[in-house]
């Protein structure tokens, strides 16, 4: 196998471009991958002050390290979900991945917050775990983003993310999500921070052939509460179709994002956004879903 662009020894193959790439080649098409999602859609200047969300995965570190290595001003945020061993062990590798970049990051602490580790939070709440994870996450990051004063919210969601998560809405025809999925979510309100994704294009193969490569230590097991999730399951099939028509994901996501998404635009508009009656903090109801949680388990939230 031969790198498509020098025709030395190639490491890594992308058959959806029916290509492969050497090492250098390969970091090449990474890069341009990322600046043509962030150009094409506008995700954020040198000039921005950018807060990257990491988890101590792949993705969020290979975007957090992109960035860096591209001159922007990214700054990381880790949230600690108080998940036992598999938390404290993220938590090293975003401490060890900041330390040797000398890189500023953030860290935030859910059981510091709550009193309250995220799996009993959620079983207090009856919630599913990664309900209550996803809430307390997109609360962190809007209200650090806000407080620390940055212009945009980088997440590492990738192609196959978002394609799993496209397959999910259409299978249940949520016309809502389906407005909104997007690279970019952009600010449509004063307490809302701009969010993108710059990693959209790229899948988590290559994501993960360019953490090797890069020698970026992540973790790499699953978090344990998504085990059995839909989105796992969306995952699977959407691979085995790639293996029976390799671009099958790409196709079904930007086409939608191309030729679908304009579709439901009017159902955006229809939401109406406020801001939370106990928090501050963006929703569509009098107090967010975040704050009714908390409430629920008896944890005391600013404005009570």
């Amino acid at each position: 196998m031969k790198c498509t662009k020098c025709g030395e020894q190639a490491v890594v193959p992308i058959r959806r471009h029916n290509a492969a790439f050497c090492t250098e080649h390969f970091f090449e098409y990474f890069d341009n991958q990322v600046q043509r999602a962030i150009k094409e859609h506008r995700m954020f200047t040198h000039d921005d002050k950018i807060l990257v969300a990491v988890s101590g995965g792949k993705d969020s570190l290979a975007i957090w390290d992109v960035l860096l290595r591209l001159g922007y001003e990214a700054h990381g945020l880790y949230i600690d979900l108080g998940i036992g061993e598999y938390s404290k062990r993220s938590t090293e590798k975003v401490r060890k991945f900041a330390e040797e970049r000398d890189a500023v990051l953030r860290i935030v602490s859910v059981e510091e917050e709550y009193g309250l580790g995220t799996t009993e939070l959620a079983r207090k709440a009856g919630r599913p775990a990664c309900s209550a994870c996803g809430l307390n996450k997109r609360y962190i990051f809007n209200r650090e983003a806000l407080e620390g004063g940055y212009d945009v919210l980088v997440t590492g969601h990738n192609l196959d993310d978002e394609a799993a998560t496209l397959l999910g809405n259409v299978l249940h025809w949520n016309t809502g999500y389906l407005a909104r999925q997007s690279p970019v979510l952009e600010a449509t309100a004063p307490n809302l921070v701009k969010k993108v994704k710059p990693l959209y294009r790229l899948t988590e193969r290559e994501i993960a052939s360019y953490a090797v490569l890069r020698g970026i230590d992540y973790i790499v097991e699953e978090c344990p509460m998504a085990k059995g999730a839909k989105s796992i399951q969306y995952k699977h099939i959407l691979n085995q179709l790639e293996e029976l028509s390799p671009g099958a994901k790409a196709r079904f996501l930007f086409g939608f994002l191309e030729h679908g998404r304009p579709h439901f635009q009017e159902e955006r508009e229809r939401v109406e956004v406020r801001p939370c009656r106990v928090c501050g903090q963006p929703t569509t109801a009098e107090v967010c879903a975040h704050c009714r949680m908390l409430q629920r388990v008896g944890v005391a939230v600013a404005g009570d």
